[in-house]
């Protein structure tokens, strides 16, 4: 596999909430670090990690690969979905680091928008041995 076959994979798993498909794209104790303190190591974690995807919806994932080489690679991406449910909501407003944005009651949850960075290193195999993302969202506008 290669960067590019690896992002083509990743969007598709990412706008079809498909854990499985995610997870195959690693090697067996393959690392994913959605962010630089956080990390989820093999299919298991992968997969319960990407659980958070299907509390999104209308996602659309776009990305430019900006550096490609023989075991790996780097490519800036950038997604946008609609939150689908209160507990997303509390999960990115604790990822960023912020409190809970007021909303007022039975105002509709936001579409969130994210741009990031992917570096992804490949074993011999093929499989992603680490993907590393840095990110940060903002309320789609």
């Amino acid at each position: 596999m290669d960067i590019d076959e690896f992002m083509l994979i990743y969007k598709r798993a990412w706008e079809t909430s498909d854990e499985h498909l995610l997870a195959s794209l690693f090697a067996p104790d393959g690392v994913y670090r959605n962010t630089p303190f956080a990390e989820q190591r093999g299919h298991e974690a992968i997969r319960a990690y990407w659980q958070r995807t299907k509390l999104q919806d209308d996602i659309r994932l776009e990305y430019e690969v900006l550096e490609r080489h023989e075991r790996g690679g780097i490519a800036h991406w950038h997604t946008t979905y609609q939150v689908t449910s209160e507990e997303l909501f509390r999960i990115w407003a604790a990822s960023t680091g912020t409190n809970l944005i007021a909303r007022h009651k039975g105002e509709a949850l936001p579409r969130l928008a994210l741009d990031g960075m992917a570096m992804v290193t490949f074993g011999f195999d093929g499989l992603c041995r680490e993907l590393r993302l840095w990110w940060h969202s903002k309320i789609a506008g």
